[in-house]
């Protein structure tokens, strides 16, 4: 089973906060199994494992049960590499969840994310993967926290869920994590999840920027693409479909990719690629279309770029063969689409 991991800026964060509560942190990493010079390199790696094992030291020496909430309130942008600045850039709370989802990679592999929405509600729930790795209690309540973090720094200061599950056991004081979320929380639930009201999430946000977006994008594709062909251990089959939307999303603005340029980006014949996206349930044309299609609703919802500039960026020769594909996607034109209210 391949070794799961994630970014050290986490454990920068959890060390920030043992600092400022007079915890010697050097000896809780070196405890834990964790190279503690590791830190200075923003794109370093620790194994999940052992900064569970942090997690654990770190709730003893404290004597804190939420000391996840206070690592969460440490912990920024930077936090989540190039994606973070992505984030920060979306147009809306809906198109940053689907980034969150898309790029969580980048953060860790030891959890799944997913992020669904309909009429009235949206709901975001961290899981177990589907090795069966299942995330630590401290590392749950400090990603849920830092989600709504985000939503307040991005749509309102007062923005919370409606809603909070959580697996963990309940506490002896529940408190702190009322206060942290401002919603209800049950603990003891079947899963992790976070519910919020709908309407929010289509929300113009203030500092949405849909090039600095993409940019941060393709940074976040690459560092995904370079952890994939680094990993020691034998790549999932999900792991390909991840390494080729890196491929696809920086070698759009040159043009549409062919399946060969893409198959030689990632060391493999046209042919072996071909196979082994049939064997994960997809191709290379859908795969194509799919983000095509997510890239340009995201261009399309803010005025910065024009329709010959957003057909530039997705790769088509020309705005009518933008428009055509558009029309397939949504049954509008992209200009109709983008001037429908809402």
């Amino acid at each position: 089973m391949p070794t799961a991991t994630t970014l050290t800026s986490w454990a920068r964060a959890i060390r920030k906060a043992l600092d400022a509560a007079g915890v010697d942190s050097a000896q809780l990493f070196a405890d834990a199994g964790l190279d503690i010079a590791a830190l200075a390199d923003a794109t370093a790696r620790y194994p999940v494992a052992r900064t569970n094992r942090l997690w654990q030291l770190a709730v003893q020496a404290t004597g804190d049960p939420a000391f996840a909430l206070t690592v969460a309130r440490q912990s920024g942008m930077l936090t989540f590499h190039a994606l973070g600045y992505s984030l920060s850039a979306s147009a809306t709370l809906r198109e940053a969840f689907a980034r969150l989802i898309r790029y969580f990679k980048v953060v860790s592999d030891g959890a799944e994310l997913s992020f669904d929405c309909d009429d009235a509600h949206c709901r975001y729930r961290i899981a177990a993967t589907a090795d069966g790795f299942e995330p630590i209690a401290e590392s749950v309540d400090a990603f849920a926290f830092v989600v709504v973090r985000l939503c307040r720094g991005l749509y309102r200061r007062d923005h919370a869920p409606l809603e909070v599950h959580l697996r963990r056991p309940i506490p002896a004081n529940p408190e702190p994590w009322l206060r942290a979320f401002k919603a209800p929380v049950t603990f003891g639930a079947t899963e992790n999840m976070l519910v919020f009201k709908a309407a929010d999430f289509d929300q113009p946000l203030e500092f949405a920027n849909p090039e600095l977006a993409r940019q941060n994008d393709e940074v976040a594709a690459r560092y995904l693409q370079r952890f994939g062909e680094q990993s020691s251990a034998s790549p999932g089959r999900k792991a390909i479909r991840d390494r080729l939307r890196a491929i696809l999303i920086e070698q759009l603005p040159r043009g549409e990719p062919s399946q060969e340029r893409a198959a030689e980006a990632l060391h493999l014949s046209a042919r072996s690629l071909q196979r082994r996206l049939a064997d994960e349930g997809t191709s290379y044309k859908t795969l194509l279309d799919d983000i095509r299609r997510e890239l340009a609703l995201s261009y399309l919802r803010q005025a910065q770029h024009s329709i010959s500039e957003i057909t530039y960026l997705l790769g088509f020769s020309d705005t009518s063969s933008f428009t055509h594909a558009f029309r397939r996607w949504t049954g509008e034109a992209p200009s109709r689409w983008r001037d429908t209210p809402g």
